[in-house]
């Protein structure tokens, strides 16, 4: 039975840090120079303290949720394609046409796609469909508050409760993935109430909008900040992921608390999922040392948001597809740096001198 969003945010547990040591001193036995792996080490490291010190490492079995929604804001025309799109790619995943179902078969990843929101009645049954819509799409926040506080909470089990699947199912990792036609402009929104950043400092294309489109959309999320005011100045994480954001970003919002509570090591996708985790990071800092930051999407304002919270992404690969695209091919690294630390020599089993005797 899964646990309330109330219990599992005031029981996620910090990742022992004081474990580095030990890896580190692992680490530096290997025969290499001492750091010459860079960050695959960093990431080793990392990965030694979240499991608790327990060897071999994992980062397998993996799974990515890929979670739908769609957006109210979207009748304000802060997108260049019809909010019909956000259903037909629900159905692009489920017949594995997308980047994600690609990405995923080429790294031999678990993939499900969850309705969180999406307009429209409920989809044809599917294996790897996870059907728990809240509502068919979120109200404008140009308008007023996208959620109530119950739906948001809604949203919020249920990213715990797919957390919560993954980890009876044995995963060590979980991925974010998203699809919402116009979700960069709440995720936008929320970058602005929770770092305080300037929406024409971050505000970018979306999925391919003019830049006279962007200056609406800038004016659009000015006008959501101005008209869920109270949110924002409450700088109450929950009341602004309810004002601003979406059932898909509440889900992985709860899918990231979720995944720290049950230990499991959380790749963030791009712009979209990091506003999730802002919002996860806000409500519980304790979720920051059981993330790993794929990569710095070419959306406008995600290096931005990236900097404001001291964060270097891992990859930058020009990709601003989201679905879970980064999340993937950020497993191959994790699984990468597992495998060094499992596998690879120490200097006295291999026989290799640790230092001139010339």
């Amino acid at each position: 039975m899964s646990h309330s969003v109330e219990y599992i945010i005031q029981h996620i547990p910090p990742v022992d840090t004081s474990l580095a040591g030990a890896a580190q001193a692992h680490l530096d036995n290997l025969t290499k120079p001492r750091g010459s792996l860079g960050r695959l080490e960093e990431l080793a490291l990392r990965l030694y303290c979240i499991q608790g010190g327990d060897t071999p490492l994992a980062a397998d079995p993996a799974r990515i949720y890929t979670i739908a929604g769609d957006h109210g804001v979207a009748a304000e025309g802060v997108s260049p394609f019809p909010q019909e799109v956000t259903r037909q790619m629900v159905l692009n995943f489920l017949s594995s046409g997308a980047g994600i179902n690609v990405l995923c078969n080429t790294v031999g990843c678990e993939q499900f796609v969850v309705d969180a929101g999406s307009c429209g009645g409920a989809y044809p049954e599917h294996p790897r469909l996870i059907q728990r819509k809240i509502h068919p799409g979120t109200a404008s926040i140009a308008q007023g508050p996208a959620m109530t506080a119950e739906q948001c909470r809604q949203a919020l089990q249920l990213g715990i409760d797919l957390a919560g699947m993954a980890r009876e199912a044995g995963c060590r990792t979980v991925g974010t993935g998203e699809m919402g036609i116009s979700n960069t402009t709440p995720s936008t929104a929320l970058y602005c109430a929770y770092l305080g950043l300037d929406p024409a400092g971050i505000t970018g294309p979306g999925a391919g909008i003019t830049p006279d489109l962007v200056k609406h959309k800038t004016d659009i999320i000015r006008r959501a900040l101005a008209v869920n005011a109270g949110a924002v100045q409450s700088q109450n994480a929950v009341d602004i992921l309810a004002a601003l954001g979406g059932y898909e970003i509440a889900a992985l919002t709860g899918l990231i608390l979720g995944a720290a509570y049950h230990r499991m090591a959380v790749l963030v996708d791009g712009f979209i999922s990091t506003a999730a985790w802002t919002a996860a990071w806000k409500i519980c800092p304790a979720v920051s040392d059981y993330s790993f930051f794929s990569h710095a999407s070419a959306e406008a304002g995600h290096k931005t948001a990236l900097r404001s919270m001291g964060i270097e992404p891992l990859h930058d690969l020009g990709l601003r597809l989201g679905e879970g695209t980064g999340a993937a091919l950020t497993l191959f690294l994790l699984r990468s740096a597992a495998a060094i630390f499992n596998d690879m020599a120490t200097f006295s089993s291999a026989g290799v001198a640790t230092q001139s005797s010339c």
